[in-house]
């Protein structure tokens, strides 16, 4: 039957950023498709709740904290995987993120940073998996966000979106889904945006940007990017973004307009 061909039994997967939002969901999913799932992030008790949830669909769960903006602490997930669960078959690169920036506050360690944490990141832990999903034949997934190849204030710093998009397509090995709203955004009053609630309401608005005017369906992509059912889809960057076409994130920052004092930004979440 076609749906064998979206099964995971006995696989075993790693998801980054895995303690909420687009990770946490990814994590269960396939879990629920029949793999066993290492989690990491930097909060353990998100993680042990997720892990809860990869148990209750009856597969195992490997809890590890860590700040994965260290790219030799996500390189090490390859390792955990194979130490606990004795293989590692499926990587899902989900940690990174960068808050948008005005163009005149952005300072080069900032962008710098984005880079390494989006890119860098996801090239140690796909390097440190590639030679064991060798051995079992599996696949690989990273997140992208939507912020990443359309414009809008501040969004240029976005940058290493658009790299990571560029090194899926090289690496025919990588494919990619693209990207949702979530719960990871952190917000500070120095960003012009006061308290949690209207920092969910400027991000969540952008689900009325797009046409299906909602969010969802990335865990629906990973599992098939995941799945043998993906087989003959590589190194393709699949647009699971409820065809939005501007960002949706407006934390209102001109490019040209310093919004930031000392240009230090906001911090993505690790």
């Amino acid at each position: 039957m076609i749906l064998e061909r979206f099964r995971l039994t006995d696989r075993v997967a790693v998801v980054t950023g895995a303690g909420r939002g687009i990770g946490a969901a990814s994590a269960v999913a396939l879990a629920e498709a029949g793999a066993d799932v290492v989690v990491s992030s930097r909060t353990v008790s998100q993680l042990e709740a997720v892990a809860q949830q990869v148990e209750a669909a009856g597969r195992r769960a490997l809890v590890v904290p860590a700040d994965l903006s260290d790219p030799d602490n996500v390189a090490g997930l390859a390792a955990a995987a194979r130490e606990a669960f004795g293989r590692l078959d499926v990587v899902v690169n989900n940690v990174g993120g960068t808050i948008p920036n005005a163009f005149l506050d952005t300072t080069i360690e900032y962008l710098e940073e984005a880079f390494r944490f989006n890119v860098s990141t996801a090239h140690a832990l796909t390097r440190a998996a590639v030679p064991l999903m060798l051995e079992g034949g599996g696949g690989g997934c990273q997140r992208l966000s939507v912020m990443g190849r359309v414009s809008g204030g501040g969004t240029w710093v976005r940058h290493g979106e658009g790299a990571l998009a560029h090194y899926t397509r090289l690496r025919r090995d990588l494919p990619a889904s693209g990207s949702t709203r979530s719960r990871s955004a952190r917000w500070r009053p120095r960003a012009g945006v006061r308290d949690p609630d209207e920092g969910r309401a400027r991000h969540g608005g952008g689900d009325a940007a797009a046409p299906h005017r909602r969010g969802g369906g990335r865990r629906a992509a990973v599992v098939y990017l995941a799945s043998p059912a993906s087989a003959y889809t590589t190194g393709k960057v699949l647009e699971v973004d409820g065809g939005l076409d501007q960002p949706n994130l407006d934390l209102g920052l001109p490019d040209l307009e310093p919004r930031v004092p000392g240009g230090a930004g906001l911090r993505p979440r690790r």
